[in-house]
């Protein structure tokens, strides 16, 4: 019977893990020293090495011949550990084991010394799954757990796991692994399988997996059972992919505003045997992927493809307004969510072609506006209400033209109104921090504020940005809106607004002829109203 890649692969010792350095150094130091911890929390997604790393600790603690705190894989209890016979280390699947009086029979036959092992190891997988009074139940063990017992708890979704859980493990965060990484492991297992595989091949196996060490082998497992030599074409085929050409032809079709020509790319990859929610899917990547192209200075960074694609991307996005992208991400997103309803998902990915393409139909009668247009109408409602500037600019004459119409004599003129007092601005010295904390949380927010500087006014933070791009994100992008609003606050401890900064005039400054027709422009966008210079 065949054995699948990923099984045959499986490390094991942590010499032999990729991309998870920083936990199976410390794990092996730990072991080699004698001090295990006595319960240990993996966490991270699919695939990435915790189920691994849990057989091998189990393995470590219990091995005959340790070598520097990894197993030696050859003595008896190793073997047993590994083929499943060792009575003393129980792997648990908290998905269907996940009752309080499966957890109550553990407690009990963890009381018990090891048959033969000198640990008695317990690999919970996907902890989170465990009811609550479950967790009471083992929240017990691991408060006063015996000398002899090792816990090893494995989560995709760490937030489900109570706090009193969390602070009784020793926890260890394993990480996405690097796209270079795995494709270099997948060159590794196509020579040992005695098979061909080509560097491009594997690093799109590699993006496919989206970090996950277990998804790329099973991904090369199926090319190699569709051609020995794989390629970027076998791949496409086995997966059922379509052509990264056939993307940009789509989104040049949408841009274009051309639905027959996207409704026709869609019949084709349907008669090429392409899985619809699987193009909705290549196309959300697409749009991504030209969103950090346009957002940051170096999307090499972010964007994993080769060279000659990652320069389309560029051209494609040059061509495409941050706010179309957005607007393309949202309506594939909602139609990718809508195919999981529906066995219709043809015909879900064509009514995201014709809102694509038509970006007019997005809102059908009775539906409501997007939330960029509410905010910009309900900015003008109250601008109106309460006498925006530009509105009275545009409503009250001239004096000069006020005074020659007006009959009888000429009325004395009208006191001059005194300006409120500005507040003080000054410099947010910590504002660096902020961009920091973008770069984690929205990478192309952080790409437009490269450079800028902020202000303090009050409880105001005024933004110095000469990207025109940010300001256009921040007020048709809640989103965005809200993670820079999160991030000022984790810096400065306190909620504050935003708003742009505009330097002041200073009486040294040459004088310049003011554009009447810039100071409108400048009076309605700071209403809110959407200003489009052609």
């Amino acid at each position: 019977m065949h054995q699948a890649l990923y099984r045959i692969w499986r490390p094991g010792v942590f010499d032999d893990v990729v991309g998870q350095q920083h936990i199976t150094t410390t794990l092996k130091n730990e072991i080699a020293a004698g001090r295990p911890a006595h319960a240990y929390l993996f966490i991270g997604s699919r695939g990435t090495g915790k189920t691994t790393c849990a057989r091998i600790v189990a393995k470590a603690v219990n091995c005959l011949n340790p070598q520097n705190g990894n197993p030696c894989g050859k003595c008896d209890m190793c073997v047993g550990i590994d083929n499943g016979s060792c009575v003393d280390v129980v792997e648990i699947d908290a998905a269907s084991n996940n009752g309080v009086d499966n957890i109550r029979d553990l407690r009990e036959e963890a009381s018990f010394l090891p048959n033969a092992a000198q640990y008695r190891v317990y690999i919970i997988d996907e902890v989170h799954m465990l009811s609550a009074s479950a967790f009471n139940a083992l929240l017990k063990i691991l408060e006063e757990p015996p000398a002899h017992v090792l816990f090893v708890l494995a989560t995709t979704e760490v937030q489900k796991v109570p706090a009193t859980i969390l602070s009784r493990c020793q926890r260890f965060d394993f990480r996405r692994i690097d796209s270079g990484v795995i494709a270099g492991r997948l060159e590794q297992v196509a020579a040992g399988e005695d098979f061909t595989l080509t560097h491009d091949a594997a690093m799109l196996i590699a993006r496919m997996a989206d970090g996950g060490m277990r998804d790329a082998l099973s991904i090369l497992d199926l090319c190699s059972s569709y051609d020995r030599s794989i390629t970027v074409e076998t791949v496409s085929a086995a997966t059922g992919l379509v052509q990264q050409d056939y993307l940009f032809r789509l989104a040049d079709a949408a841009h274009a505003h051309d639905t027959g020509a996207f409704l026709e790319l869609v019949g084709e990859a349907g008669r090429s045997y392409v899985e619809y929610d699987r193009l909705c899917e290549q196309l959300i990547s697409h749009y991504r992927n030209l969103m950090v192209a346009k957002s940051t200075k170096h999307p090499e960074e972010l964007i994993v493809c080769l060279p000659e694609v990652l320069e389309q991307y560029r051209q494609q996005a040059r061509g495409l307004p941050v706010t179309e992208i957005l607007a393309a991400l949202d309506v594939l997103q909602q139609t990718l969510a809508a195919m999981t309803r529906t066995t219709y998902r043809r015909t879900e990915l064509e009514m995201a072609a014709v809102r694509l393409c038509e970006p007019a139909v997005s809102a059908p009668s009775g539906a409501a506006l997007p939330a960029g247009v509410e905010r910009r109408l309900e900015a003008l409602e109250q601008q109106a209400a309460a006498g925006a500037p530009a509105a009275r600019a545009l409503a009250r004459p001239a004096p000069a033209a006020a005074a020659a119409s007006a009959p009888g004599p000429a009325a004395p003129p009208a006191p001059a109104e005194e300006p409120a007092p500005a507040q003080a601005e000054t410099p947010f010295d910590n504002w660096p921090q902020v961009l920091e904390l973008l770069g984690k949380t929205n990478v192309p927010l952080s790409g437009f504020l490269v450079d800028s500087k902020a202000y303090f006014q009050g409880n105001r933070v005024l933004i110095d940005c000469r990207n025109s791009m940010f300001l256009e994100l921040v007020r048709n992008n809640v989103q965005a809106k809200d993670d820079l609003k999160r991030a000022i606050a984790q810096v400065t401890g306190q909620n504050c607004s935003i708003g742009p900064y505009k330097k002041q005039k200073t009486a040294d400054a040459p004088a310049q002829d003011e554009n009447p027709l810039d100071s409108l422009l400048d009076s309605a966008r700071a209403a809110g109203v959407p200003v489009e210079i052609k």
